[in-house]
């Protein structure tokens, strides 16, 4: 048994392919499968099954894409009431590859469906030699049981009883693929590793020393990150089906008299995905902004509008066309077109454009200090707990899609998150409310920390 694991950064997913000596399956697929085609391809191997542990709420899966192109059959959660063709699977259930068995544990908590694959190589033995664990558990975490409104303390409850009663009760060397690491918003305290040992997550993740269930329960249904918007949709679309990435069409050029046609009618979103040193220094007013160099998938499924046809600004196509397939990743489809020419075609036809300035913070500094503007600090409320600075207005990034009514648009501001990629983020929601004066401090809370001005 050969196991391959392929890393998404951005949403931190992990997939696996588990391959015999002619066949193989892929678990937890993400949406482009062209990386396990070519993996098989190159291994001389055949993909015959896709393996789901449950419905992804922070990715779109490629499940059905891999199994039309490949033939393999998707197995999937029986209680997930899957909407395409699949073989439902339950507790006691197994699913053969050769001489490795597949055998399923329902492991509700982090979603009510989810089920792990407890993995034997019976060419060896049939001792259990992998757990294949889906969002159930972490190297470091488990998964988060808060997703679900009104069902938190049932699932937490669950959670520990699959855990505690199952999990734990595979023997300590076996081994643990999660399908998520640290970056993903599916637990609060995920490691950087990406593998682990039943034994070694025993002994040092956090959650399963909580040997009490209440205070199992308040641990993990209280003081978690925010999720984004997506959580709530992807699943869905998983269950449903998404539609084949292959039918999707690549963003195509538009002329810059078109675009910004396109937007004065209001029916399009234009999305600026260049750096934002770039945004800040000359963009299309009315566009929202996300650096396709940051975490954008997760940024962009939080905030954008769904069903809305988008429109890029970026460099080039290449750039484009990596936006579209992020885009797609957390279930934007209609990702048509890219500004022909970019920003500099723009100017060149003397269309409107703004700017967000960045300063530096002694200016900052100066200006908070004289009345002239208003700080507000858009990082998680965690980064905010830990340190910040005095006077300062806290409204996370994402929040001021609704909570830009809390400032007045007739006031200066200077935004701020930890380095600046984020309150550009915050910088274009303003400035599409109608804010008219909005600053970036040049390298965010840490410049700020380091020039003296937080104690």
């Amino acid at each position: 048994m050969i196991i391959h694991q392929f890393f998404v950064p951005g949403i931190a997913h992990s997939s696996y392919l588990v391959a015999g000596n002619r066949t193989c399956a892929v678990i937890d697929p993400e949406r482009d499968i062209s990386r396990y085609l070519a993996a098989a391809e190159q291994m001389g191997l055949r993909i015959t099954h896709v393996l789901s542990t449950h419905l992804h709420a922070d990715f779109v899966s490629g499940h059905r894409d891999l199994a039309d192109a490949t033939g393999a059959q998707i197995h999937a959660p029986r209680s997930g009431n899957c909407a395409f063709p699949h073989t439902p699977l339950a507790e006691g259930d197994q699913v053969a590859l050769e001489d490795i068995r597949f055998s399923v544990i329902e492991t509700a908590g982090h979603t009510p469906e989810h089920i792990c694959y407890v993995t034997s190589d019976l060419a060896r033995g049939p001792t259990p030699v992998a757990l294949f664990s889906g969002d159930t558990l972490f190297v470091g975490d488990v998964g988060r049981p808060d997703l679900f409104p009104g069902r938190a303390r049932e699932l937490a409850s669950s959670l520990y009883d699959n855990l505690h009663g199952k999990i734990l009760a595979l023997p300590p060397e076996c081994e643990v693929y999660p399908a998520h690491g640290a970056g993903s918003l599916c637990g609060r305290a995920m490691a950087a590793k990406r593998t682990s040992t039943i034994g070694y997550e025993k002994r040092h993740n956090y959650a399963l020393q909580i040997r009490d269930r209440e205070e199992f329960i308040r641990a993990l249904t209280s003081d978690m990150p925010a999720a984004p918007d997506h959580f709530a949709r992807c699943s869905e679309i998983n269950r449903a089906g998404p539609a084949p990435l292959r039918d999707l069409a690549p963003p195509a050029p538009v002329e810059p008299a078109a675009v910004a046609s396109r937007l004065k009618a209001g029916d399009v979103v234009i999305l600026d995905v260049r750096s934002y040193q770039a945004y800040s220094g000359m963009h299309i007013p009315g566009s929202w902004y996300i650096d396709l160099a940051g975490n954008f998938a997760t940024q962009a499924g939080w905030i954008l509008p769904p069903g809305r046809e988008i429109l890029l600004v970026v460099e080039d196509r290449r750039q484009a066309e990596e936006a579209a397939l992020q885009l797609h990743r957390v279930g934007f489809d209609r990702v048509t077109g890219y500004l022909d020419g970019g920003m500099l075609a723009w100017g060149t036809a003397a269309l409107p454009i703004t700017s967000v300035p960045v300063i530096p913070p002694q200016e900052a500094h100066d200006l908070i200090r004289s009345g002239g503007a208003v700080l507000v600090d858009v990082r998680s409320r965690e980064e905010w707990q830990a340190a910040r600075v005095e006077g300062s207005v806290h409204i996370p990034w994402h929040d001021l899609r609704t909570r830009h009514t809390e400032l007045d648009p007739a006031r200066q501001h200077i935004v701020m998150c930890k380095g600046g990629q984020r309150a550009s983020i915050a910088a274009s929601i303003l400035k599409m409310h109608g804010f008219g004066s909005v600053l970036n401090l040049a390298g965010g809370f840490m410049a700020y920390q380091r020039a003296g001005f937080v104690p």
